[in-house]
């Protein structure tokens, strides 16, 4: 694969001094105000203050010069109006706006795990409110989009995302890694970023984080502790003051045969978890995007979750 991993999202925030204090209660370390990173992929999240949330800005890391070369032809094919400076490439993808910034960047680093040494601290603890964790890396991004055909076929034919799984609402599990998924595209009434996904070493240390930050605010806690049946992860899922959903995971599916990997279909309702609370309303239709119970129904119907 040409691309490796996100490098960096930039999202809008209504409050950027909330979304600063909340990103850095969740664990990312601020290196500069309103830039945030983790413990392995560095800087990779950035806070602007706008009228409305959203993800503005997606950016991908490739190896070498002649992958930016290789994705600028490919992108020209769809007729994708690129700009190239060097080694980074930018590109709009039509049907949502997302800007998409290519760049040639290092691998991140896999995660590795040590054997606790029992001898020091018992395996299992108390959570502590002090006891913050630094997510490795931002894993995955999943998007809605009105015209999700266009959104899938941009990454996919034009940047070279490969499908791990589908279903049946439309929605596409893609990855530029060997992560089951890196980003997913859903089919929404508009463009709008559900949520992010940042990584974590084990189920414990999801659990630990999630009710230490339940803790801290009872309104930052969505939907947890579980794990999902499409890629395997264990999660628990937060609110940011904005509306933006914060997911903690560990553990998803990784593939290292691309060419033996069969993508799946799978019924909308596999996508939730394999063992957990079941999802709430407000997880499956934000309300900023769906703002009543009418629209709420349309979205329904038409699959949008």
């Amino acid at each position: 694969m040409g691309i490796h991993c996100i490098t960096h999202v930039e999202l809008a925030v209504p409050d950027l001094d909330a979304g600063r204090d909340f990103y850095r209660e969740f664990g990312l370390d601020e290196v500069s105000p309103g830039e945030l990173a983790t413990a392995r992929g560095g800087r990779q999240l950035r806070l602007d203050r706008a009228s409305k949330r959203g993800l503005v800005e997606l950016g991908l890391g490739v190896d070498a010069g002649l992958d930016i070369s290789r994705l600028q032809a490919r992108l020209s094919a769809l007729d994708a109006v690129s700009q190239r400076d060097g080694d980074t490439l930018r590109v709009v993808e039509p049907a949502t706006g997302l800007r998409v910034w290519l760049t040639v960047a290092p691998r991140i680093p896999p995660l590795t795990t040590k054997p606790r040494d029992l001898s020091e601290q018992r395996g299992a603890r108390r959570v502590d409110p002090r006891d913050r964790p630094t997510p490795g890396k931002l894993g995955h991004v999943v998007i809605a989009s009105s015209d999700a055909p266009s959104t899938q076929r941009f990454f996919v034919e034009g940047l070279g995302f490969r499908v791990s799984d589908r279903l049946a609402n439309g929605a596409a599990f893609l990855r530029c890694s060997r992560d089951h998924h890196n980003l997913l595209v859903q089919p929404g009434p508009r463009y709008f970023l559900h949520h992010m996904a940042w990584e974590l070493p084990d189920v414990d240390t999801v659990g630990r984080a999630g009710m230490r930050m339940t803790n801290l605010n009872p309104d930052h806690h969505t939907w947890g502790l579980g794990r999902h049946l499409i890629g395997s992860n264990y999660f628990w899922y937060l609110r940011d003051p904005a509306g933006n959903f914060a997911e903690y995971y560990s553990d998803m599916d990784v593939i290292q045969d691309d060419d033996n990997w069969q993508a799946g279909d799978h019924r909308v309702r596999d996508s939730f978890m394999s063992w957990g609370p079941p999802p709430p309303m407000e997880f499956l239709f934000p309300p900023d995007v769906f703002p009543n119970t009418n629209e709420m129904q349309r979205g329904r119907a038409s699959g949008a979750t």
